[in-house]
């Protein structure tokens, strides 16, 4: 199943004061394995980024004023989210600042159906305590280091450990390929295991047979 871990940075926090998306960041997971599929662009923002925002991600008015602008991404980030389950942590903001981004555009908006809210299930299964991603990454031992300011694509990199954690699902989970035709690289995918069988000759099994009549008659401890 492919799902993609997503998050934004923005101008500042409310779409109600006519703030804007200046980052989108997008990892693609299947079967919870990180794949190659990324998405990540910096948007010009067409305003300037809030003093609180600017202290959150770093990104400043200078940067972002030649990059495209929402509307020259749109089709790219829809084609590459489409029919695919959406991990956010505090979805409502995230989603908000992108429905706003694709009405302000004539482009049909995000589903909350399609949504999974991180926020809301680490708040439901660990009420009273920290929920923050920081906070979470702390719990479940994943190294944040690299967090000095938000970073939409460190963010979902970090998201998509938290979200394996906080669904029980401490370890990949492997496909076991049946067509022995199909070549797999081992370095651009884990998704695949196989074992190759070794067989032992008649040798090898009478020195094995005469280990266990012999040896094994001893008392090594």
């Amino acid at each position: 199943m492919k799902e993609i871990v997503l998050d934004t940075e923005t101008t500042g926090l409310s779409v109600t004061d006519g703030h804007r998306i200046v980052e989108i960041g997008c990892i693609e997971l299947d079967d919870l394995i990180p794949t190659k599929n990324v998405f990540h662009c910096y948007l010009n923002p067409e305003r300037k980024v809030s003093d609180s925002a600017l202290k959150v991600h770093g990104y400043t008015d200078e940067f972002l004023s030649d990059k495209q602008k929402f509307k020259d991404i749109a089709e790219k980030f829809l084609n590459f989210i489409n029919g695919k389950k959406i991990i956010i942590h505090n979805a409502e903001f995230d989603i908000g600042h992108l429905n706003n981004e694709l009405s302000l555009i004539n482009k049909k908006k995000i589903s909350k159906d399609n949504v999974i809210d991180t926020l809301e299930i680490a708040r439901n299964k660990f009420p009273g305590s920290g929920i923050s991603l920081d906070a979470l990454c702390k719990r479940f031992r994943v190294d944040n280091s690299r967090r000095k300011k938000h970073n939409a694509l460190i963010d979902c990199e970090l998201l998509s450990k938290v979200y394996i954690n906080l669904i029980d699902q401490k370890e990949p989970i492997f496909k076991f390929q049946q067509n022995e035709d199909k070549k797999i690289n081992s370095l651009d995918s884990i998704k695949y295991y196989s074992k190759k069988i070794v067989k032992i000759s008649d040798k090898e099994f009478l020195d094995h047979k005469n280990f266990l009549k012999k040896d094994l008659k001893k008392n090594f401890f």
